[in-house]
């Protein structure tokens, strides 16, 4: 952990004093007590070495923001006139958008250089070293090797250090001039394609904006506050620079008091250098106008001048520095930690066929593991927001649907007359004789015909319950071996094998199970006479509709509800057998539709657990260790996918150990300043 976590946080009250554009003494002082800051001036540089150093490092391709400066402005504001005038050097001009690529501009004081260094740098590391007579070319040069010759625009950035005596410790972002109507030689979507580098630079809450205004245009009407608006509704992070105040005096006192754009960091007016004046006579002529001018020289001394822009922006700089530097430090903590706990996710690096076996049985007993506690012990932690994977309850739910399809009563033809089926029965299995013998033959007729009636419920119910075990299973297993896609098929091939054996084994318990209920009829169920039992107290109500034939033909039984009798009074002898008959067959039936379901709840619990505890390891055992190993030297051939992650996320340890190095050597410095 850094030092710096255990630094005082910057004075909120301080921060806000140099952020709101607050007055000489007060900036001062706000500065000075900054956590950051025992000496001003001996921090400035070494925390704007630490940003730039992450900049160049890249660390915002890992999603971290630096506090940056930007520059925008509409084409034609002035904006490389303000910054010609911070860097004292020349930049490209011209008709159109001088500027088509981001340009970060990083000026260093050194007060010992007895002549500037400029250097450019750009694509993936190129620097070049040039000079201030010759930089605008090399800008040039550089721009047309990026975004081309023409008149087109790139994100790709060039970057310019400025070495220089008397020039602010300062970096900024100078953005291409927003221009909306496309020029000869411009793509017809040049607005969108600037606005999304705009957008893309100010958006982030550590930006900085710097909007460069032109005296002679209305504020509200400028693109470039429309845009710095959207992001930055309170105007908070936004400071204005006015330019071109020589050409339109009148009104600009009220202009920059009233603030109808919320301009939350104040306005700076200036005076660039015009023609060819020096940067020395040009600020003697700023300070001239400023002083002496009979409209201009009533705005506040605090608001007006390259000066006092130059000492803002070191303020603002380093208020924002400060402020998001703890937040950096936590950012590039937290990104290494889950990008080291990815790596260790991942799997080691297989030299030989020993540590591929390893490997493939981890990767087994993980998902053995996890479909132990998803199909058996109804434990779900792994996919709490995933019902899919609840497997207990659904396979309870395919249970429970299966029970309510088996018929709590014999099924019946729908229509039929009462008892007209066992009649039929009886009369095609009578013998000769006793008359009072019910013929056993005739209920097992009956019992194969109403049993063939729900033989394919049960089938159905394996079916589809070995159906859903082998989409979790497979799910599982490819999400355990996501490392190594190149043994995945086996994988699959070894689950359907699995599974295809599952199935063979319920369907040929299925057909036992019905054939047991085919073979005879028998239970030790005490329900069974208890049922028939209550039945039969309607049999004298029956036998006394049927055979008197003056009362009603239709009665009410307890068990069968309304029925008819009148078709039944020719032939009462064979009414009283078909009734026995039906009592029997109802009460027998209960015990038919519970074997029916917990039989196959039992085979059901018994083959997933089977499946989780032996069948699995060893059918995937069979599939890639079988063939002389073939398997294992499949997953020695490290995959594409595998390979790539691991070298980025090497990559990306590497950059936030390099970053975390640059902040902690910062906080180090800090802390040895006496600012703990």
């Amino acid at each position: 952990m850094f030092k710096f976590m255990m630094a005082k946080a910057p004075d909120a009250s301080c921060l806000q004093m140099v952020l709101s554009g607050g007055k000489g003494d007060a900036v001062a002082s706000a500065v000075a007590g900054s956590a950051i800051a025992a000496s001003y001036n001996d921090q400035i540089r070494p925390l704007l070495d630490a940003v730039d150093r992450l900049r160049h490092l890249k660390v915002t391709q890992e999603g971290i923001q630096l506090p940056t400066i930007v520059v925008v402005g509409d084409q034609s504001s002035g904006k490389s006139s303000v910054l010609e005038s911070l860097a004292g050097i020349s930049l490209p001009r011209g008709q159109g958008i001088c500027t088509r690529v981001p340009l970060i501009m990083r000026l260093q004081d050194d007060p010992s250089a007895d002549a500037p260094v400029l250097q450019l740098e750009y694509s993936n590391g190129r620097v070049v070293t040039t000079t201030e007579a010759k930089v605008a070319d090399a800008i040039n040069a550089a721009t047309a090797e990026i975004a081309g010759s023409g008149k087109g625009i790139s994100d790709a950035p060039i970057t310019l250090v400025v070495r220089k005596r008397g020039v602010p410790d300062l970096t900024l972002v100078d953005l291409p001039g927003i221009t909306r109507v496309p020029v000869h030689g411009q793509p017809d979507d040049i607005y969108d394609q600037i606005a999304r580098i705009i957008r893309e630079y100010i958006a982030p809450k550590e930006s900085i904006i710097l909007n460069v205004l032109s005296a002679t245009v209305d504020f509200p009407t400028c693109e470039s506050i429309r845009m710095s608006q959207q992001v930055d509704r309170t105007g908070e992070r936004t400071l204005a620079v006015v330019t071109k105040v020589d050409k339109l005096p009148e009104g600009l006192l009220e202009k920059v008091t009233m603030d109808d754009v919320n301009i939350g960091l104040g306005y700076v007016c200036v005076r660039n250098r015009i023609g060819e004046e020096t940067y020395d006579q040009a600020r003697a002529e700023e300070e001239r106008l400023f002083k002496y001018h009979p409209l201009l020289s009533k705005i506040d001394k605090d608001m007006v001048g390259i000066p006092v822009l130059a000492q803002r922006l070191v303020q603002i700089q380093a208020a924002i520095i400060a402020k998001c530097l703890p937040d950096i430090v936590k950012q590039i903590n937290d990104r290494l930690s889950r990008s080291s706990a990815e790596v260790d996710q991942m799997p080691q690096d297989l030299n030989n066929v020993a540590d591929a076996v390893r490997a493939f049985f981890h990767i087994v007993k993980r998902v053995c593991a996890s479909l132990e506690k998803i199909l058996v012990r109804s434990e779900f932690d792994e996919y709490h927001d995933d019902s899919h994977f609840h497997g207990t309850a659904r396979i309870s739910e395919m249970l429970n649907g299966y029970a309510k399809k088996l018929p709590a009563q014999v099924p019946r033809t729908s229509g039929e007359l009462f008892l007209m089926e066992e009649m039929r029965v009886l009369e095609e299995t009578k013998g000769i004789n006793l008359p009072n013998f019910l013929p056993r033959s005739a209920f097992l007729v009956l019992l194969k015909k109403k049993v063939e009636t729900i033989m394919q419920e049960p089938h159905d119910l394996v079916n589809q319950v070995w159906n859903y075990v082998e989409d979790i299973v497979a799910k599982v297993l490819l999400q355990n071996s996501e490392n190594f896609p190149q043994v995945q098929s086996a994988c699959r091939r070894a689950v359907q094998s699995m599974m295809d054996k599952v199935r063979a084994r319920s369907a040929h318990h299925v057909k036992e199970l019905i054939d047991m209920e085919l073979v005879a009829d028998y239970t030790a169920n005490p329900e069974y006479m208890k049922s028939w039992a209550e039945i039969m107290h309607g049999h004298d109500k029956f036998m006394k509709a049927v055979e008197d034939k003056s009362k009603p033909t239709k009665i009410t039984l307890e068990v069968f509800g309304e029925v008819d009798v009148s078709h039944m009074r020719a032939n009462p002898d064979l009414a009283r057998q078909a009734f026995d008959l039906r009592a029997r067959l109802t009460a027998y039936w209960k015990s038919i539709v519970l074997r029916l379901i917990d039989s196959l709840a039992l085979h059901v619990l018994l083959g997933v657990k089977r499946l989780v505890e032996t069948d699995l390891e060893a059918e995937l055992a069979d599939e890639l260790l079988g063939n002389k190993m073939a398997g294992m030297e499949r997953m020695l051939t490290p995959s594409p996918s595998t390979g790539t992650k691991r070298e980025r996320l090497k990559k990306s340890i590497m950059l936030l150990r390099q970053s975390k190095d640059v902040v902690a050597n910062i906080m180090d410095r800090i802390s040895a300043s006496g600012e703990v």
